[in-house]
């Protein structure tokens, strides 16, 4: 590790921990430390690859705080996904993420290798990605299902014709028209292709209640006992990914009264850009699912954007459509490939939306004229992002210290 004092705060799929994480957070201000910066990886990190992301990110921030300041560093390690991009996802790296779901993910990947082309093997495969979700009432004899919630929604591409959502997110992968460039008569084999990206989807959605649930019953608990512990320390969260929205979900999992977080910073949300709306624009009667959480933060929520980043610009919004709305696998393809509908864009890829007095910058503005000390803050940092998981960055870590009120 690049920094120290370090501490990894280690949570499984439900946001339990092992027992002594609070009073080691805790023993960190009883030797010193003011600010301690709290990082959580997104989807598609191992633990391993996670610790290699923290090192790497938290490797300027020394040079960058003020004479006197003393900072410590933790990294969030909750069970993520590694999805390769190999034409037949990495089974082991699933089942680690899943062990539960071993059965399924053996039989998803058999007929991923094989690419039948019938559909009844597209049937099954549906069948079996109902199952590794957990979809209420879903499961192939001889698979266990998981513990459902019945009255979460489910995405709609989850429930619908197979066929249909395989051919969809085949156009999505290799854009429309792609079938005559590839010669008549593949057929069904080809949308294989698109089964893949559906598999994708799938883990993105289970990830993404898991993300919910460890930063609501995991983090947010967690850091609402070291406030009561070491109530000067002042935390400052970060979160990539899918762990911007593990971060954000601590914030509505704090303790009543409990107020420890200084400063948050998203990187690349992998979460709805209106999250934190008291009102969205296109369904006045109904709020963000983080409505107004940024208020449980002392200083500033800085969310990072970049126009770069297609994975939240074209798969997000075509997921997100299919999770919500029942009509969408009706449309056309190439409308339902769009990023020109607002409902369903991300916040790592236009910033946050619909808050009455968000302030926007670029990434140049933001570090030359420092962070606004609170409120919404959205960053346009496509200087500097080329892609998603594109955060490695000393500007990044700048802007990071910025937020956090401790650099030179």
């Amino acid at each position: 590790m690049s920094v120290e004092p370090y501490r990894e705060i280690t949570f499984d799929k439900d946001g339990d921990g092992p027992p002594g994480q609070v009073s080691a957070l805790a023993a960190l201000a009883r030797q010193g430390v003011d600010d301690l910066v709290v990082f959580a990886h997104g989807w598609n990190n191992s633990p391993s690859g996670a610790t290699r992301l923290y090192s790497d990110f938290f490797a300027p921030f020394p040079g960058l705080l003020a004479p006197g300041v003393e900072a410590g560093y933790a990294g969030v390690i909750w069970p993520s996904m590694m999805f390769t991009d190999e034409p037949v996802p990495d089974y082991r790296a699933l089942v680690t993420a899943l062990p539960e779901k071993e059965p399924v993910i053996g039989r998803l990947t058999e007929l991923l290798s094989a690419a039948p082309a019938s559909e009844s093997a597209f049937a099954e495969f549906g069948t079996l990605l109902r199952a590794l979700a957990d979809v209420p009432g879903a499961g192939p004899a001889g698979f266990a299902g998981g513990a459902a919630d019945a009255s979460a929604p489910v995405p709609e591409f989850l429930v619908a014709d197979p066929v249909t959502v395989c051919a969809l997110f085949t156009d999505a992968v290799e854009g429309p028209g792609a079938e005559t460039a590839a010669g008549f008569g593949e057929g069904l084999k080809r949308y294989w292709k698109g089964a893949k990206e559906a598999l994708r989807q799938a883990t993105y959605y289970v990830m993404k209640k898991r993300a919910g649930q460890v930063g609501e019953h995991g983090l947010g608990p967690l850091l609402g006992e070291v406030a009561r512990t070491a109530p000067g320390l002042r935390v400052h969260l970060v979160g990539h990914s899918m762990g911007a929205r593990l971060v954000a979900y601590a914030l509505r999992g704090l303790p009543a009264g409990a107020r420890p977080v200084a400063s948050v910073t998203l990187l690349q949300g992998a979460f709805s850009h209106y999250a934190f709306a008291a009102r969205l624009p296109h369904a006045p009667e109904r709020s963000g699912a983080l409505r107004d959480v940024q208020r449980r933060v002392r200083g500033p929520v800085v969310a990072c954007y970049s126009r770069h980043d297609t994975a939240l610009g074209v798969m997000y919004p075509l997921a997100s459509r299919l999770a919500n709305d029942s009509a969408s696998l009706a449309g056309e393809t190439a409308g339902l490939l769009g990023t020109d509908d607002p409902r369903w864009g991300a916040l790592g890829h236009d910033g946050v939306q619909a808050v009455p007095g968000t302030v926007r910058r670029t990434l140049a503005e933001a570090l030359r004229e420092g962070v606004p000390g609170s409120g919404c803050i959205s960053v346009d940092a496509a200087e500097a992002v080329r892609s998603h998981s594109d955060i490695r960055h000393t500007d990044l870590a700048r802007l990071i210290v910025s937020a956090t009120r401790t650099g030179r």
